[in-house]
């Protein structure tokens, strides 16, 4: 019996996919649930399962093709004879048995940019030690065995590694002026790259290479942020001594307590919860010709992925403990890694913080997140000389940089909502107190 594979339903706010890296061939036994085709969207890579056990027939629909919702992308061939397809491949006459069999890896277990790194390098996954939960193995675990693997090999003159964005190029959705993806985490094109263009008259060689879709909505919308708002950036900076000092003191007994490290996100969503709560405009957005203020605290946190920079989000952070905080942060930046984000997890959100500190960038400005109307930019915490009681002192101080839509957003409360978050970083009785 014929079972046409489908497109399954796509989340709400995706109306479209490319499909990418075919993981079935026409004549490959598949068994239910198995991912046959890896879809990309705007925010997430999806899998299309499998509907029922059988052979996979015919593939309508090629790699790089959009789909939708419905679309028939195959045929499945639902047959009891596809069982003892893969026993009989498998003992050819007079085979010798190898000496040590390769260890079996359940491919279910992993995400799909691991399934789709390891199908595009012809990598046995059982060969690669994992560092996520369970012994499982990330995609920061198989680029790093890729590198691992050219450093072992000499060079070719002729190769030319995929383009990856600049140090310190522009970032993306809800992005800072900061790498959008550590060095070792270079993002991976969803198409294989083009060949190399011929040289030119002086010898040199370029590389094309197509836009991913997440790419492209991030450029899209960093566009939109550009286009439609009228976006400012105020700055201050931040004396971080209390907080580090707070950190030194109880940080063993914290992570004890709770299983996570004691981080400085942790604060600082806490501190513009309480800077939200005394400027409800900055916690509000622009729906045509009118003004919606949120009566609550979805934080997006930016987190660079080896796809891009995507902005996961922490609904009702108001709500939420400083452990809770930092234990989602730590469980969404793994999930960012190794591609296993959901949409809902990337949906909605009142307010974006983002870091660019972590690669050492000093200051920049944040671009808005729309339909977000703020967005704070944390940094590299530096020491510096800073006048004190009259006298010159060492302070490790951030920069931070508070970006506002001006339509919504006056000066002096954009101002003072920066003015009241770096009061509670240099103050943290502050966020107990709730004063």
């Amino acid at each position: 019996m014929t079972v046409e594979v489908k497109v399954p339903s796509l989340p709400e706010s995706v109306s479209d996919g490319t499909l990418v890296n075919w993981k079935k061939q026409p004549g490959d036994p598949v068994r239910q649930g198995e991912n046959l085709v890896d879809l990309e969207t705007d925010k997430v890579v999806l899998d299309i399962p499998a509907p029922a056990d059988g052979v996979l027939g015919a593939i309508l629909r090629q790699e790089g093709e959009t789909v939708t919702t419905g679309d028939v992308i195959a045929t499945l061939e639902e047959s009891a004879g596809a069982q003892a397809m893969p026993a009989a491949a498998s003992t050819p006459a007079a085979a010798p048995a190898p000496a040590a069999p390769a260890t079996k890896v359940d491919l279910e277990g992993l995400s799909p940019a691991v399934r789709r790194l390891a199908a595009e390098h012809g990598l046995d996954i059982a060969r690669i030690p994992g560092s996520g939960r369970d012994g499982r193995v990330t995609k920061a675990d198989v680029l790093a065995h890729l590198e691992g693997r050219q450093q072992a090999r000499p060079a070719s003159a002729a190769e030319i590694p995929p383009a990856s964005p600049p140090p310190f190029g522009k970032g993306g959705q809800g992005g800072f002026t900061a790498p959008i993806a550590a060095p070792a985490l270079a993002p991976t094109p969803a198409v294989a790259p083009a060949a190399p263009l011929p040289p030119d008259t002086r010898g040199r060689i370029e590389q094309r290479v197509p836009m991913t879709r997440l790419r492209a909505r991030i450029a899209e919308r960093l566009l939109m942020a550009k286009n439609n708002t009228a976006m400012l950036t105020t700055f201050n900076e931040i004396n971080m001594k209390p907080v580090m000092e707070l950190r030194s003191r109880y940080k063993d007994t914290f992570e004890k307590t709770h299983g996570v490290r004691l981080g400085f996100m942790g604060f600082f969503v806490k501190a513009v919860i309480e800077a939200l709560k005394r400027f409800p405009a900055v916690n509000g957005s622009i729906d045509g010709n009118d003004i919606v203020y949120h009566g609550y605290y979805d934080i997006g946190v930016a987190v660079s992925s080896p796809r891009g920079l995507v902005v996961p989000i922490l609904r009702d952070a108001d709500q939420m403990s400083l452990a809770d905080i930092e234990k989602a942060v730590v469980e969404l930046g793994q999930k960012a890694r190794e591609g296993t984000l959901t949409v809902e997890e990337m949906t909605g959100g009142t307010f974006t913080i983002t870091n660019g500190g972590v690669f050492g960038s000093l200051l920049s400005t944040p671009i808005l997140n729309p339909p977000q109307s703020g967005i704070l930019g944390m940094h590299a915490t530096k020491d510096r000389p800073v006048a004190e009681n009259g006298q010159v002192v060492i302070r490790p101080m951030m920069y931070v940089a508070h970006s506002y839509d001006h339509r919504i957003i006056d000066g002096r409360e954009a101002v003072t909502f920066l003015v009241t978050v770096k009061e509670c970083i240099e103050d943290p009785a502050r966020l107990i107190l709730n004063v």
